[in-house]
């Protein structure tokens, strides 16, 4: 028995991988073929109402179905007792930057990325805006990195939640020059093994043409959810 991960190669998709690979949780995957709407059929929403990756079930426990990607990083680091800090206050923290991910960094960046990249008409107003919170976001994470090693002080859930974002700043048209702190903690996290693993889900024994299809599928199934 084993959890089952429901994802595809996107920030919130490769989240839970990165975890399951932190945590050392057996796991297998379902890569979910965004471009053809897969996320959307009757049998994905029985375990997401909500028709997005990432989801997962844990079949150790009665089959229990877990969706939105902060939850399923929660319920990973309950089940394993690692990456959710220790005491009240060290779990605290981490939950604070967690929130932050999935409240600001999150929502903000992918708004950049729909105007920036999938909206087929643009418009400079949306694009300057969304690009110019998601480098303030930056500037907080740059700031809060100045003054420790990782968000929460040590490395937890909060990181691999926003290094999952903030990792793919170019693409939302966003430069981090400037941003020492950030920039070493970005290159820090992405030379953990267990990184460099969950990154790579579900594509890991992918062609280049099938990674190839498959980042046109993200970009098919972004363009879709506009519509």
């Amino acid at each position: 028995m084993s959890i089952e991960l429901f994802t595809a190669a996107t920030p919130n998709g490769i989240k839970a991988a990165i975890a399951l690979e932190e945590l050392e949780l057996p796991y297998t995957v379902q890569a979910i073929d965004l471009g053809s709407r897969a996320q959307k059929e009757d049998w994905f929403l029985a375990i997401n109402p909500n028709g997005r990756i990432p989801a997962i079930i844990d079949h150790d426990n009665d089959d229990f179905a877990v969706f939105e990607s902060g939850a399923i990083l929660i319920y990973l680091a309950r089940k394993a007792g690692r990456l959710l800090g220790e005491g009240a206050d060290n779990e605290s923290l981490v939950m604070q930057w967690l929130m932050f991910q999935m409240g600001g960094l999150g929502p903000m960046m992918g708004q950049a990325n729909v105007f920036f990249r999938y909206a087929e008409e643009k418009i400079p107003y949306a694009i300057d805006r969304y690009q110019r919170e998601t480098r303030r976001l930056l500037e907080v994470l740059d700031r809060r990195l100045g003054e420790v090693e990782y968000l929460a002080g040590d490395y937890s859930i909060a990181d691999i939640a926003n290094w999952s974002w903030a990792r793919s700043h170019e693409w939302s048209g966003v430069s981090i020059y400037g941003l020492g702190h950030l920039d070493r903690w970005l290159q820090a996290i992405a030379a953990r093994p267990a990184v460099q693993r969950g990154q790579a889900v579900p594509d890991s024994s992918a062609t280049p043409e099938e990674k190839s299809k498959r980042a046109e599928q993200v970009i098919a199934g972004a363009r879709n959810m506009l519509v």
